[in-house]
């Protein structure tokens, strides 16, 4: 229904986001910190990950998938090369480049309404993200310990699906805005 119909794709935007940063080739043992930057002025949304938190790329490439942290992949877009305006216009680049005819990206977390796509697109974009063996891996963990500040803290998939070993998930992701809806 409705095939071609654009709508916003809330946190789905994650795994674009986790897909060009990959496709940069990007070292995922650096060291990044969580900056000012990376905090959601949009909708207030809150983390664990405080700024100052240092945690390798990986570690924000999996925050970002399993458990939706924003200012995992607010960091991620942040750190890749020419900084967000750059991933998010290699965002778009990709998103032409599957195939997704109809899908508009304005930031790396999905908090923006304007991240739009049509379950055309939705399709093109898990067809191609399961492609990449990290983002399987990464999306369907269903939970991890990250050392933080001084203490673990554990994070849980947003997907309790990942957790029936029954099932083979190839790739897995959970969204929501108000304006998308539980996606």
């Amino acid at each position: 229904k409705n095939t071609n119909r654009t709508m916003p794709i809330a946190s789905i935007t994650k795994l674009m986001t986790a897909m060009v940063v990959i496709d940069a080739g990007l070292p995922m043992d650096e060291p990044i910190t969580i900056a000012e930057a990376d905090v959601d002025h949009l909708r207030n949304t809150t983390s664990r990950l405080s700024v100052g938190t240092v945690l390798s790329r990986a570690e924000l490439l999996l925050l970002a998938l399993m458990s939706s942290e924003n200012r995992a992949a607010a960091a991620l877009a942040r750190t890749y090369p020419g900084g967000t305006t750059a991933a998010v216009a290699a965002m778009n680049r990709k998103a032409r480049s599957i195939g997704m005819e109809n899908a508009q990206f304005h930031d790396s977390t999905g908090l923006n309404s304007g991240n739009v796509a049509s379950p055309n697109d939705l399709v093109r974009m898990v067809k191609a993200s399961t492609q990449y063996p990290l983002i399987h891996r990464f999306s369907t963990t269903p939970e991890h310990s990250i050392y933080i500040r001084g203490q673990h803290q554990q994070f849980r998939n947003t997907n309790s699906l990942v957790k029936n070993n029954d099932w083979d998930i190839a790739v897995s992701k959970t969204g929501f805005i108000n304006e998308a809806g539980r996606c």
